[in-house]
């Protein structure tokens, strides 16, 4: 790990595995390590030598880790000193708790060697970021023009680093989007394919056929009595009815595949609103069909899994006010995950059922598989920011940090769900009427 950093990350816990597992992660990538097993003694470690970063368990005998946090914020000499919990505490109480005493970020338990890394580096980055400024702002105060341009210069560069960090997140944020969006043309591709084929396969028979009976109207144009001879063999020729039965059967198939593309360029249009700007009334149940039209490709059978059913249980459901364009991204997000699942599992009759209900004034929409479900620690972390289970290249982690935000900051909504191994997974997303 590349790290501007010289000194050495506290590590507080009472569990001599849990210092064990961290301390070995941290010194692979060339950090130095110093390790207590409570509260008193890591408040003398700091006081004697500061370090750069302390990784800090909440549970400890003696002072817990939340009292451990406010002794060394009172204290000027290590009240700089960035804090990081690590608990097995994922409540928003304990959350908000620990970052109100000063806390710069929370590790949850049991850990992912790749995600305390990674949270520790950008801490690391940040303090030294925060030490070089501090230090050129003195160096702003006490020097002369020459060394007040270098300062300039030198804060310009970190100012486009930070900047460059922003742009990273947006560039996260948008690479879900994108990662929706090509199972969108994906989906329309294969969809269309199908009709137009169907079209471009029956144009030539048909032109074909109508060639035919034109050629048959102008023998019996020219000469009845002498042509009729004539007219006679070509209709032999041609088997005129076949040819009149089977144009009626081309041009209706051709006709049902116009309107399969009609109605998958609804689906579309239904799907990709994008009234962002103001709340309209929208029926969910629209949004539902659209995205199921979109997906459909995905429901079909593949190899040795079978096509999946999709049970609809819709109830008498009202328009209600929201982004239509947001909530139909959440809705094929969590369309799209069940899917996954479905295909991970195999089940023998893999199967989705959508339910949809009004319960106290909220409209209230159920997504049900049938897959293996999801095991405890995984469903601790399934809404974390960039927390995925699918491998790399298939998903970014912020599907669902996405939906929830979409859901109830949006909304004012509630997204939640239900899982056990061998059980399948059941999301229930409750939407405010008005």
């Amino acid at each position: 790990m590349d790290n501007s950093t010289t000194g050495f990350i506290l590590i507080v816990d009472d569990n001599s595995t849990n210092l064990s597992v961290l301390s070995q992660a941290l010194k692979q990538v060339g950090l130095k390590v110093r390790m207590a097993m409570d509260g008193v003694s890591a408040i003398k470690i700091a006081q004697q030598q500061s370090p750069e970063l302390i990784l800090l368990d909440v549970q400890m005998p003696g002072i817990d880790g939340f009292e451990t946090c406010i002794r060394l914020k009172a204290n000027p000499s290590t009240q700089t000193i960035p804090i990081i919990f690590t608990t097995a505490l994922a409540d928003t109480d304990n959350k908000v708790k620990g970052l109100s005493l000063g806390a710069v970020d929370y590790i949850t338990k049991p850990f992912e060697e790749q995600e305390v890394l990674a949270r520790v580096k950008v801490h690391l980055q940040l303090r030294y970021l925060t030490k070089t400024l501090e230090e050129k702002n003195t160096q702003l105060q006490q020097g002369n023009e020459i060394l007040e341009q270098r300062v300039s210069e030198r804060t310009a560069e970190l100012s486009q680093a930070l900047q460059d960090l922003q742009r990273s997140h947006l560039h996260l944020v948008q690479s879900e989007k994108m990662s929706a969006l090509g199972q969108l043309v994906a989906g329309i591709a294969h969809e269309l394919n199908n009709p137009i084929g169907c079209l471009v396969s029956n144009l030539s028979p048909a032109f074909e056929y109508v060639s035919y009976l034109t050629q048959i109207i102008e023998f019996y144009q020219q000469s009845y009595p002498e042509a009729a001879l004539k007219l006679e063999q070509t209709l032999t020729e041609v088997d005129i009815e076949f040819v009149l039965q089977d144009l009626a059967k081309l041009l209706n198939s051709m006709k049902l595949s116009t309107e399969r593309i009609k109605e998958i360029s609804i689906s579309l249009r239904n799907f990709s609103r994008s009234d962002a700007t103001a709340k309209v009334r929208f029926c969910v149940h629209d949004g539902l069909e659209s995205t199921l039209t979109i997906l459909g490709y995905r429901l079909k059978a593949v190899g040795n899994r079978p096509a999946i059913e999709v049970i609809k249980d819709y109830g008498e459901l009202p328009n209600v006010e929201c982004y239509p364009g947001l909530l139909n991204q959440v809705f094929m997000n969590i369309l799209a995950n069940a899917i996954d699942a479905l295909e991970e599992t195999l089940p023998v009759t893999p199967q989705i059922r959508i339910q949809t209900t009004v319960i106290d004034q909220y409209v209230v929409i159920r997504i049900i598989d049938n897959g293996f479900g999801m095991l405890p620690e995984v469903q601790q972390k399934m809404f974390d920011y960039l927390f995925t289970t699918k491998a790399v290249g298939k998903g970014t982690g912020m599907g669902l940090s996405i939906s929830r935000q979409i859901v109830e900051e949006k909304h004012g909504g509630r997204l939640n769900f239900i899982s056990q191994a061998g059980q399948g997974t059941e999301f229930a997303i409750a939407l405010p009427i008005r």
